[in-house]
């Protein structure tokens, strides 16, 4: 079975690979840095962005430690990472990817449900 996404919202918007990331950039855009997305399996994939690197968490189910995407050996941190709540966090750059490799890895598992086979990835649980 092919899983269907929507973007968490008020009105859950349906996502394809091919309109996650306008859908992404269009939420950003409005200042919503931080995107959940919930696939007709139950599964959840959660984007937070600083607008220069995102951090990227696919859960199997509701309280599931997951699995987040992972940039080995970068250095220092970056802040600016403005959750739903206001809340502002400071991520560990190796526990985020560049924007552009998080736009990949979303659309990649939008597509397949699966991470691309050259991503680098920590399973937390």
């Amino acid at each position: 079975m092919i899983e269907s996404w929507v973007i968490n919202d008020d009105s859950p918007v349906g996502v394809s690979s091919e309109t996650v990331l306008g859908a992404l950039r269009s939420r950003i855009d409005s200042g919503q840095r931080e995107t959940w997305l919930t696939s007709s399996s139950g599964r959840s994939l959660a984007f937070v962005t600083n607008t220069e690197r995102a951090m990227v968490v696919l859960l199997e189910e509701e309280g599931d430690p997951g699995e987040h995407a992972v940039d080995p050996g970068a250095q220092g941190s970056s802040d600016g990472f403005v959750l739903s709540n206001g809340q502002d966090d400071e991520y560990s750059n190796e526990d985020t990817v560049p924007i552009h490799e998080a736009f990949r890895l979303v659309k990649q598992i939008v597509k397949t449900g699966s991470w691309p086979k050259d991503a680098r990835w920590v399973v937390d649980r």
